[in-house]
C-alpha cells in the first residue's frame, strides 16, 4: 500500500506540473481527491491493515493528501494569475496610437451675422427683445398702418393659419408690443425669423432671418436715423463699403428710405447676385409714421422716432462673399464647413 501511495503521489504531481487549464486542475483534483478519487480509493482499504499499521498508514495517506492539496492550490494560483496576464495583454489599449478626431462644430453664417448685429447695437445703447413667430393680423399688419384693403399687404404676402392668424413677414410686429408695454425713451433691436410666399432663387426665400430696430423719443429726427444706420454699415462691412440711401414707402414710416451696400461679389461691377446693379439692398428705414405711434398711445406731437429692417440673410451672403443664398439652407457640410 505504500508503493502504491508513492505511485499515485508521483503521478498526480506530474499531471499537476504538466496542466495548463483551470479545468485540468479541477479534473486532477477529483481524479485523486475527490469521492471516488485514488486517494479516497486507499482509504478505503484501511480496514484490511492490523492495528499496528493502520496508524501509521493514516499518517502516510493524509500526509500525501496534504501535499497533493497545496500542490493543486499552487498550480490553480499560478494558472489564475497566467489567465488574468493573458486578457489583460489582450485588452490592452496602445495609448500611443493617434486618438479618433472628434468633430467640432460651429456656428451657422446667420448666426454669427446676427450675433454681430446684436453686439453693434447693444455698443449704441439698443436693447433686444424678442417676439412670436406666429402673429395675429393686428400686429403684423392693422397697428403698422396697413389695414387690411391696402395694397402694401400684396408685397408681403405670408403664410395665413387662419383668418386672423399667420406667420409674421416682419419682425415690425414686436415693435408694437413693445411700445405698447414701455414708455418712451424706447431703443430696441428685435432680431427673429420671418416668412413670405417669394419664390426661391437667389436672393431669396420664403423663410428668411431679420433684424428691426426701433427708437422712440423726443426731437428724434432723419438725421439721427442715418448717423445709426451709417455707423452700422462702417462696424459690419468696413470702411470701404460704400452705401447708398434712396426715397422708398413703406407704410409704417414717413419719410422712407432703402439703403444698399455696393455687392461684394462683383466688387460693385454688376452680376447675378446683384442683378446687374452693383448695389445689394440689406435694409429698409425711415421715421415712425405718426399713426404708428398713436395707435401705440404715443403722442406724435410730443415724441418722434425711427425704425429699420436689416436683412441679416443678405447680409451674410455680401459679407461672406456667398453666390447664392440658398447655400444658407441646404446643411451642406461642405459648405458649413468653412464658416
Amino acid at each position: 500500500m505504500r508503493e502504491q501511495l508513492e505511485k499515485i503521489k508521483a503521478s498526480a504531481v506530474a499531471e499537476i506540473a504538466s496542466a495548463n487549464q483551470l479545468k485540468d486542475i479541477e479534473e486532477i483534483r477529483v481524479k485523486y481527491l475527490g469521492k471516488k478519487g485514488e486517494l479516497t480509493a486507499i482509504l478505503k482499504q484501511m480496514g484490511s491493515l492490523s492495528a499496528e499499521e493502520r496508524p501509521q498508514m493514516g499518517q502516510l495517506v493524509n500526509s500525501v493528501k496534504s501535499e497533493l492539496d497545496c500542490e493543486i492550490a499552487r498550480c490553480a494560483e499560478r494558472l489564475k494569475e497566467s489567465a488574468m496576464q493573458a486578457k489583460l495583454l489582450e485588452e490592452t489599449l496602445d495609448i500611443t496610437m493617434p486618438a479618433k478626431k472628434r468633430t467640432v462644430g460651429g456656428l451657422h453664417p446667420i448666426n454669427v451675422v446676427t450675433n454681430d448685429l446684436i453686439d453693434i447695437f447693444q455698443s449704441m445703447g439698443f436693447d433686444v427683445v424678442d417676439g412670436p413667430e406666429v402673429e395675429t393680423d393686428y400686429y403684423n399688419f392693422e397697428a403698422l398702418n396697413v389695414p387690411a384693403d391696402h395694397p402694401a399687404r400684396d408685397m408681403q404676402d405670408t403664410f395665413f393659419l387662419n383668418p386672423n392668424l399667420l406667420l409674421r413677414s416682419q419682425t415690425s410686429a414686436t415693435q408694437i408690443r413693445t411700445m405698447e408695454n414701455r414708455k418712451p425713451p424706447i431703443k430696441i433691436v428685435c432680431p427673429g425669423r420671418v416668412f413670405r410666399a417669394d419664390e426661391v432663387d437667389a436672393t431669396h426665400s420664403p423663410v428668411f432671418h431679420q433684424m428691426e430696430g426701433l427708437v422712440v423719443d423726443k426731437g428724434i429726427t432723419l438725421c439721427d436715423l442715418k448717423g445709426v444706420l451709417e455707423q452700422f454699415a462702417r462696424e459690419i462691412y468696413g470702411e470701404d463699403t460704400k452705401v447708398k440711401f434712396r426715397p422708398s414707402f413703406f407704410p409704417f414710416t414717413e419719410p422712407s428710405v432703402e439703403v444698399d451696400v455696393s455687392c461684394s461679389e462683383c466688387g460693385g461691377k454688376g452680376c447675378r447676385v446683384c442683378k446687374g446693379s452693383g448695389w445689394i439692398e440689406i435694409l429698409g428705414a425711415g421715421l415712425v409714421h405718426p399713426n404708428v405711434l398713436r395707435g401705440c398711445g404715443i403722442d406724435p406731437e410730443e415724441y418722434s422716432g425711427f425704425a429699420f429692417g436689416i436683412g441679416i440673410d443678405r447680409l451674410a451672403i455680401t459679407r461672406y462673399k456667398i453666390s447664392d443664398i440658398r447655400l444658407l439652407f441646404e446643411n451642406d457640410l461642405r459648405f458649413l464647413e468653412q464658416f
